[in-house]
């Protein structure tokens, strides 16, 4: 999971970028990188860290152009300390291609390969994104029949790519000298939105991001969601072409957006997700009542922030007292997408504290959103009896994490997960929870999809069945080795 955005403008875009990336934060924090085309030159700067803290004023002083794109990493292939693995990623041929890309590819062993053996290619990282871009490299360069580019070679390319690569992915690409091109993969498991404004002269700025609340923030009116295999060209003139180019797409997002990787405000694929949050909590209050007495529940409470809008729900229609009893320090990262569980395990006490005030003498309904690793619920289970609590239940708003996330989010190893294996009751006795509650997988679906009109959600991580229909046991078997390793 990360998060992209790119811009075709008017003016100079290095603030614009910038500012989409700040809203982009809660999708990745370990890196980030601006690249910005002032005609056909390029200008990069990439760095470890959060957005505030990568770029400088000399460095955005250097962002010069009116077209560019901008990334925020959360690693789930390549090393989290290495800056070299930061996107944007750069070739020089054909014209010149810088790329970013949310989502992960699973077969980066054959792609490794046939880059070497076939495309006669050299990659300088072990990221998928830069495989990424040297096949689109390699599809483009086989286009070409004179010296000029034109959107017919570039959207033939991409049927290509979607031909060789296997996965989830949102890309954004900035060709040197023709403009900026956008395409999902045939699925759609990664979003990608489509923004425009004009501006008072009659030119059309767009815009391709993550989340639709980066449109809305800069004044862009929202286009549409870019479809699953479909491409976006757009010229330095801010002309517009689209074609789709997968042989069979079908709409198929990732539900765990849903759950927690999405800011609340966003709307994606049509789907609000705020609103798909507090559906979840009405379910989950559902199957609450079918497990327990209510009456053995004197407070609902949610983990801040992205739990909040279920466990209100739950709270109102189990007619009990909502109350936050936990405060959260801002200043900390989502611990779920930190790098590596002892970094997670320490930043959950200063990320959170307990109000004894709120547990004293009381049975306590804590909801989250989900439960990956455990390590975080373990650690607010004991916070909450330190504070005082008499019964700590604890709900999650999606179902039991069992299988790995392959389509970019960072669950690679089932020994991890603390549901893999397990049923609810021993789940329970690992977190030292009085009572255990999950949501339902029909229900997670329902919760999301409703008055939507969209049948399929990317559910993996909960079912093991992976949309793509090519990842295999033998698969997830050598992603739990070269993770090991």
């Amino acid at each position: 999971m990360c998060g992209i955005v790119g811009i075709v403008s008017t003016e100079p875009v290095n603030q614009q970028i910038y500012d989409s990336l700040l809203l982009l934060q809660h999708r990745g924090q370990d890196s980030t990188g601006i690249a910005t085309a002032d005609g056909s030159v390029f200008h990069m700067h990439k760095a470890r860290g959060q957005v505030r803290e990568a770029f400088r004023t000399r460095d955005m002083r250097s962002l010069l152009g009116t077209m560019g794109l901008g990334h925020v990493r959360y690693t789930t292939k390549g090393a989290a300390e290495r800056e070299e693995e930061a996107q944007p990623f750069y070739v020089n041929a054909p014209y010149g291609i810088i790329l970013v890309h949310n989502g992960n590819l699973t077969n980066t062993r054959e792609l490794s390969g046939d880059l070497f053996r076939i495309d006669r290619r050299h990659v300088n990282s072990t990221s998928d994104t830069e495989m990424l871009l040297n096949v689109l490299a390699t599809e483009l360069q086989g286009q070409i029949t004179g010296l000029e580019l034109d959107p017919d070679q570039v959207f033939r390319a991409v049927e290509l790519v979607h031909e060789r690569v296997e996965g989830s992915y949102a890309v954004i690409a900035m060709i040197a000298g023709y403009g900026l091109l956008a395409f999902r993969d045939p699925f759609g498991i990664r979003p990608l939105i489509l923004g425009k404004r004009t501006t008072e002269a009659g030119k059309d700025e767009w815009i391709v991001a993550s989340e639709s609340l980066v449109l809305e923030n800069g004044d862009y009116q929202v286009v549409r969601d870019v479809e699953p295999g479909e491409a976006i060209f757009i010229t330095l003139d801010g002309e517009m072409i689209s074609r789709q180019c997968a042989t069979a797409p079908r709409l198929v997002p990732c539900s765990f957006e849903y759950v927690y990787l999405a800011r609340p405000d966003s709307v994606m694929n049509g789907i609000s997700v705020y609103e798909a949050r507090l559906r979840m909590g009405d379910r989950l209050a559902t199957t609450i009542e079918t497990h327990m007495d209510q009456g053995d529940i004197d407070v609902v409470m949610p983990i801040p922030d992205s739990s909040r809008p279920a466990a209100m729900q739950v709270a109102q229609k189990l007619g009990i007292e909502y109350r936050e009893g936990f405060y959260k320090n801002r200043y900390v990262g989502r611990t779920f997408i930190m790098p590596g569980q002892a970094q997670r395990k320490r930043s959950v006490r200063q990320k959170l504290n307990a109000m004894g005030t709120e547990f004293r003498g009381k049975n306590v309904l804590i909801v989250d959103d989900s439960i990956v690793r455990g390590t975080t619920s373990k650690e607010i289970v004991e916070m909450a009896r330190a504070a005082g609590a008499n019964k700590v239940t604890f709900t999650s708003a999606a179902p039991p994490v069992r299988y790995p996330h392959v389509y970019g989010i960072n669950m690679p190893s089932r020994a991890e997960l603390i549901a893999h294996g397990r049923r609810i009751p021993e789940i329970a006795r690992e977190l030292d929870a009085d009572n255990m509650i999950y949501q339902e997988v029909a229900d997670l679906q329902a919760a999301i999809t409703e008055g939507t009109g969209i049948g399929e959600l990317d559910l993996s991580c909960f079912t093991g069945e992976y949309v793509t229909g090519t990842v295999t046991p033998e698969y997830l078997d050598w992603v739990e080795r070269t993770q090991l390793s």
